[in-house]
């Protein structure tokens, strides 16, 4: 099957921003805007580290919640302080994607936190709640690494979706470098339902929800 080549898309703005994580990491990125995103939202790429001829790319889907607040429902705020590291070290981009919930917006998210609390899986609020069990369209990624022009990368993702939508969209996939496995136990339930229901590759996760 050909791929399906996304709209072009172009770069706004680049400036340096320096980044400090609670646990005293600290990095420099350059932070890049883009005009004619398909779905008009505000998305950001940070580019990080020496530049690579395949560039380690995280696409990270917004959680406001786990990401600035540091909730322990999910594992988002770890994997995105992880992602930081590891492509500043490899060179490459992470891909803040303006996604809340898998695509389902930050309200309807925390009702599905409140149906999970009577005993619904992750999956299972959204569709709950009228929602696919994933909404996530990864065109705006595809479209910001073109504008990158960056046609090749090292996926950094447990989430098999990402690799088959960005070959899709024309992104060559040389690499899946899946992410750590940051389990508490208080996203235990969630991480296993990735693990079952999503087909995330969580090596070495033995959850029962």
């Amino acid at each position: 099957m050909n791929p399906t080549r996304p709209p072009t898309a172009g770069i706004r703005t680049e400036v340096d921003v320096p980044l400090r994580f609670a646990d005293g990491y600290a990095t420099s990125a350059r932070a890049i805007s883009f005009t004619g995103l398909v779905d008009g939202r505000e998305h950001l790429a940070l580019a990080l580290g020496d530049p690579a001829a395949t560039p380690l790319v995280r696409p990270h889907s917004e959680c406001l919640t786990g990401d600035v607040l540091g909730s322990q429902r999910c594992d988002c705020g770890a994997q995105l302080r992880e992602a930081v590291e590891w492509i500043a070290k490899a060179g490459g981009y992470l891909l803040y994607l303006r996604q809340e919930g898998r695509g389902i917006g930050l309200y309807d998210k925390l009702d599905a936190y409140a149906l999970q609390d009577t005993g619904l899986d992750t999956y299972e609020a959204n569709l709950a709640l009228g929602h696919a069990a994933d909404e996530r369209d990864y065109t705006v990624a595809a479209q910001m690494l073109q504008a990158l022009d960056v046609a090749q990368v090292d996926l950094l993702t447990n989430n098999p979706d990402k690799a088959a939508q960005l070959t899709a969209l024309g992104v060559e996939v040389c690499a899946v470098v899946p992410t750590g496995v940051h389990l508490s136990p208080t996203n235990a339930g969630y991480l296993s339902s990735k693990a079952r229901l999503g087909a995330h590759t969580l090596t070495g996760l033995l959850v029962d929800e």
